[in-house]
């Protein structure tokens, strides 16, 4: 990667991508401190490989000429954003200046990931796609460890980054974002990047985002949110400030299954569950989210007919604002999500042969992840009732 010694510019691609195992595994969907064994261990271990050899990832940043605040404003080389937290955050940390940064995985990984579904390889297109992912992510974290070591030497700080299509910020602002960074100074701009109509990235491994910069470096302690450190991966960094939220516990931890709540009525035998998944987005570097299940069935001596369901977001989530298909549709997502009753009508021990694609996308922008999801909580509803019943009818 190359640096431009009279201003901040760099490009081009970096020396190797080091995906953390415990990234990867996040972003597959497992709970924290999960550690992958037999066939996803293999799929995981093969996308790692695949994109060493295959893939092109790449990096560009440079520092803007002009920078200006007015309310929820910014205005960076005389064009205008819009983004009442991110002027926020850059107006509290007292910024004088903003870094733009685009990186990417490069468009051969989705390209594979393509192939294999085609051929009918559903695991192998989850894990390679979400390994692009998980660079995107890397490249994110390393671009802004960089930047943060230069700041740092200066007597400098580096905010957290910030993009479109983040809480507050307009996605559709990708495309004058792309055209700034476009407006390279002496090196090309590494890769070949369309914004579409709806703001999503082509290639859709690729993400744009803005970095304050503030010569207040003191200030970063006594305001939590402005601490880039508790959102940084990159382990061996030598000027981190506070610790990274996600680090992992310790190897002892144990993971323990959600178990449903259950409440029966004495009056006709029907049961109340709710059941929480707890997940992260795909992508905008996944993004913890939270979705409560609501199912009510009928009588055990009827075989427990599903009578109703219900998903939404729990209340207070703010993650599931930041799917892809949200970003680009919220009504048509959540309109999706609120009509979806899968078996319903039927006893719940249909779930036992249900048949439906696998997915272990944490969000819920495809019908394949959301009856996946359906069928995890219908089943663990199945288990906890079968325990209860072995309880009763073992009862003297």
């Amino acid at each position: 990667m190359r640096q431009v010694a009279e201003t901040l510019e760099l490009a081009g691609a970096p020396a190797e991508v080091s995906v953390l195992p415990e990234e990867y595994v996040r972003l597959l969907g497992y709970p924290r401190g999960w550690v992958l064994e037999g066939r996803a261990r293999e799929l995981a271990d093969w996308a790692r490989v695949w994109y060493a050899e295959n893939g092109r990832p790449w990096v560009y940043a440079r520092q803007a000429e002009s920078f200006a605040l007015a309310g929820d404003s910014i205005r960076i080389d005389g064009v205008t954003f819009t983004s009442k937290r991110l002027g926020n955050t850059l107006q509290q940390a007292e910024a004088h200046s903003v870094i733009l940064v685009a990186v990417g995985a490069g468009p051969e990984v989705e390209e594979e990931a393509r192939r294999r579904w085609a051929d009918e390889k559903p695991d192998e297109y989850f894990f390679l796609e979400i390994f692009g992912s998980a660079v995107v992510e890397h490249l994110t974290t390393v671009t802004g460890a960089r930047l943060c070591a230069q700041a740092e030497q200066q007597g400098m700080a580096v905010l957290p980054h910030y993009s479109p299509g983040y809480p507050e910020w307009d996605v559709a602002e990708q495309a004058p974002l792309l055209e700034l960074l476009q407006r390279t100074r002496n090196e090309a701009f590494p890769s070949r990047v369309d914004a579409l109509e709806s703001g999503m990235l082509r290639p859709k491994k690729t993400l744009l985002a803005v970095f304050g910069l503030t010569r207040h470096a003191d200030r970063l302690g006594r305001l939590a949110d402005l601490v880039p450190c508790e959102s940084c991966s990159f382990g061996p960094c030598q000027y981190r400030r506070a610790p990274y939220r996600r680090a992992p516990r310790s190897n002892g931890e144990q993971v323990v299954p959600r178990i449903p709540m259950l409440d029966q009525d004495d009056r006709d035998g029907s049961v109340d569950a709710v059941f929480r998944y707890e997940g992260t987005t795909c992508t905008n570097m996944g993004r913890p989210m939270a979705f409560d299940y609501n199912v009510k069935l009928g009588p055990r001596g009827e075989g427990y007919p599903i009578r109703e369901q219900r998903c939404a977001p729990a209340p207070g989530d703010t993650g599931h604002a930041h799917m892809c298909q949200y970003i680009e549709n919220p009504s048509r997502l959540m309109d999706a999500i609120d009509s979806e009753r899968p078996l319903n009508g039927e006893r719940l021990n249909a779930v036992v042969s249900w048949r439906r694609t696998a997915s272990g996308a944490g969000c819920y922008c495809e019908s394949a992840s959301r009856d996946h999801k359906w069928g995890l909580v219908l089943e663990t509803i199945h288990y906890a009732l079968a325990q209860k019943e072995l309880e009763e009818d073992s009862e003297p």
